[in-house]
C-alpha cells in the first residue's frame, strides 16, 4: 500500500509532527509505503511566529502542492491534514473525489470556525461549508476529540474515527522524573509563540502564586515575556530537549479560554506532562476534560480562586503530585501511546486504500 501524507508544516510545525511524521516509522515496519508533501517549510514557521507574512513564500508553497497532486494517482491513498489549499475554494479535494482517488482528512484544530467564525464577511460567505463540504466528499476523517467529531458528523461524513494526539512513550521512558527536591516547586509550561496567549490568561495567578509561595515558573517554547520577572525562567522549544524540559517541571499547566477554537484543541500538552509523570492543572474547556480526571490524575481549575487553590495544594502536598503523576502516566499508557493508535491508522488506510 502506498499512501501519501499532505501535511501543513514539516517537523518543526506540531501538528504535522504529531499527527503525521511520528507514524512514518510503525506504518513503515507494517510493509506501508510511506512518502510525504509538506505545505509550508521550517522558513515559513519561523517567519509566522516572528508575526510576519511571507507572500511569496506561500505562492512558491500553493505551485508546489498542484504540480505534487498530479501525481496523486499512483498511491493508493492520500492524508491531508486539514485540507489542502488554506482560503482557496476546495477544488483540489472534489476533483480527487471526482477522479476516485481515495483521501482521508486529519483534524487536530477546529480550523472550520477559521471560516465560518471569521471576523471577514467575505470569508465568511464564501468559505463558511468548505471544511464541510470536503469532510463529506472524502474516504474518511480522523479526529482529535468529540468536538472536532461531532462537526464531521453534522458534515454527514461517512467513515470517521477519534485517534487522539499521542506520544511515543519510548521517548519519555528513556527519562524518569524523580521528583527532586527543589527550593522552589516548578509550574511549567510548554507550547509555542502561537498559544502564549493561553498562558495571558492566568498571568495574574501565576504572579500572585510566586510572590505569596515558594513556586518559580518555567516556559518553554514562547517568544515573548510575562509581565514579571521574579522566579521566571525561559527555555527554547527543540524536538530533542522537549522532554528534558519537560522533566524539570514539578507541575504542569494548561490554560485556554472558553471558546470554540479552543475546544477543537487535543489536550496534547497534558498528555505530554502526563507522560513525564506530572500532575497537571488545567482549564476545563474540550478535551481536558476527557484527558484530566479532576482530583485523580490532575484538578481542573475555571476560576483564578479555584487555580491558586490547586497551586497551594500541588505546593504543600508532594505525595498528592507523586500520586496524580502516577495515574496520569497510566492513563497515557493505556489511551494515548504511539503503539496503540499506529494500529487504528493502518486499520483506516487499509479501509479506504484502492488496493
Amino acid at each position: 500500500m502506498k499512501v501519501c501524507y499532505f501535511t501543513k508544516y514539516s517537523r518543526k510545525g506540531a501538528s504535522s509532527r504529531l499527527r503525521s511524521f511520528q507514524y512514518f516509522p510503525g506504518l513503515k515496519s507494517t510493509g506501508v509505503e510511506v512518502s510525504s508533501s509538506v505545505l509550508f517549510d521550517d522558513a515559513y514557521i519561523q517567519k509566522k511566529y516572528r508575526g510576519g507574512f511571507p507572500v511569496l513564500q506561500v505562492i512558491r508553497a500553493y505551485f508546489n502542492r498542484t504540480w505534487r497532486l498530479l501525481s496523486s494517482r499512483k498511491f493508493d491513498v492520500i492524508v491531508i491534514e486539514k485540507e489542502l489549499f488554506p482560503y482557496l475554494p476546495p477544488f483540489s479535494e472534489w476533483l480527487l473525489k471526482v477522479f476516485g482517488i481515495p483521501y482521508v482528512l486529519d483534524f487536530d484544530d477546529a480550523i472550520f470556525h477559521n471560516y465560518d467564525k471569521s471576523t471577514n464577511a467575505l470569508v465568511r460567505l464564501f468559505f463558511q461549508k468548505k471544511i464541510d463540504k470536503i469532510m463529506k466528499w472524502s474516504s474518511g476523517v480522523v479526529v482529535g476529540n468529540d468536538y472536532l467529531k461531532n462537526r464531521a458528523i453534522e458534515a454527514k461524513a461517512g467513515f470517521i474515527t477519534l485517534i487522539p494526539t499521542v506520544v511515543d512513550l519510548k521517548r519519555y521512558e528513556e527519562s524518569n522524573h524523580s521528583h527532586n527536591p527543589k527550593e522552589r516547586m516548578v509550574i511549567g509550561w510548554i507550547g509555542s509563540p502561537s498559544t502564549f496567549q493561553y498562558l495571558r490568561q492566568i498571568e495574574a495567578v501565576l504572579e500572585k502564586a510566586v510572590s505569596q509561595w515558594n513556586v518559580a515558573i518555567c516556559i518553554v517554547g514562547a517568544n515573548e515575556s510575562l509581565s514579571f520577572q521574579d522566579h521566571v525562567s525561559y527555555v527554547d522549544w527543540t524536538e530533542n530537549t522537549e522532554v528534558s524540559s519537560i522533566m524539570n517541571f514539578d507541575v504542569g499547566i494548561m490554560p485556554l479560554d472558553d471558546s470554540p477554537w479552543s475546544k477543537g484543541k487535543c489536550a496534547y500538552k497534558l498528555i505530554q506532562y502526563m507522560a513525564c509523570k506530572l500532575p497537571v492543572i488545567a482549564s476545563p474547556v474540550g478535551a481536558n476534560k476527557e484527558v484530566v480526571a479532576h482530583g485523580i490524575n490532575g484538578y481542573l481549575a475555571a476560576t483564578e480562586a479555584a487555580w491558586l487553590e490547586c497551586i497551594g495544594d500541588y505546593l504543600q502536598n508532594p505525595s498528592k503530585r507523586e500520586e496524580h503523576g502516577k495515574k496520569g502516566f497510566e492513563k497515557v499508557q493505556k489511551e494515548y501511546n504511539l503503539d496503540q493508535a499506529t494500529k487504528r491508522w493502518l486499520g483506516v488506510l487499509k479501509k479506504v486504500s484502492k488496493s
